[in-house]
């Protein structure tokens, strides 16, 4: 009973921990070209601390190609972006 109790409370920990590590942080960028043929845009970002990348100019995915639609060249954004099969991806826009 009492290893029974230790690894439920070790697994709460770890959920608990988990789930904090996947808080929302949004980055401030600036779309500088949209691709909607390859479903790609590319963004003028501040760092990317969830990715641990600095600021730069870089091509992303979109994890929903309706977020093409939202943006444009020269358009201030805040987004969050992951890797999602190996792909640099925005998965969420403001």
């Amino acid at each position: 009973m009492r290893k029974l109790t230790t690894l439920l409370i070790a697994a709460m920990i770890a959920a608990t921990g988990a789930t904090a590590s996947f808080a929302t942080e949004y980055t401030k960028g600036v779309v500088k070209k949209v691709d909607m043929k390859a479903g790609k845009v590319t963004i003028i970002h501040e760092e990317l601390t969830n990715l641990d990348m600095p600021a730069m100019t870089m091509v992303f995915r979109t994890a929903d190609p309706a977020m093409l639609e939202k943006m444009k060249a020269g358009a201030d954004i805040e987004f969050v972006a992951d890797r999602v099969k190996g792909k640099l991806t925005v998965v969420e826009l403001k």
